[in-house]
C-alpha cells in the first residue's frame, strides 16, 4: 500500500483544454487578420483618393494682398 502514495500516477492529458487553446488561437487570428486588411484598405483608398487632388495642381484659393484696393 505504501508503494502505491509513493508513486504518482501521470496526470492524463485534458484534450479539451488543447482544442479551446487552438480555438482562442484561430479566432485571434481571423480577428487580425481582418484588422489588417481593413486599415490596408483604408491607406489604399485615401491613397487612390488623394491622387487626383495633388496631380490637377488646383491650389487653395489665397486672397492676394491689396487686390481689392
Amino acid at each position: 500500500m505504501s508503494e502505491d502514495r509513493s508513486k504518482p500516477r501521470p496526470q492524463k492529458k485534458n484534450p479539451t483544454r488543447a482544442i479551446s487553446v487552438f480555438i482562442v488561437v484561430v479566432v485571434l487570428a481571423v480577428i487580425g487578420t481582418l484588422f489588417f486588411n481593413a486599415i490596408r484598405e483604408k491607406h489604399e483608398f485615401e491613397r487612390q483618393n488623394a491622387q487626383p487632388t495633388l496631380a490637377s495642381g488646383a491650389a487653395p484659393a489665397v486672397p492676394a494682398i491689396g487686390a481689392s484696393q
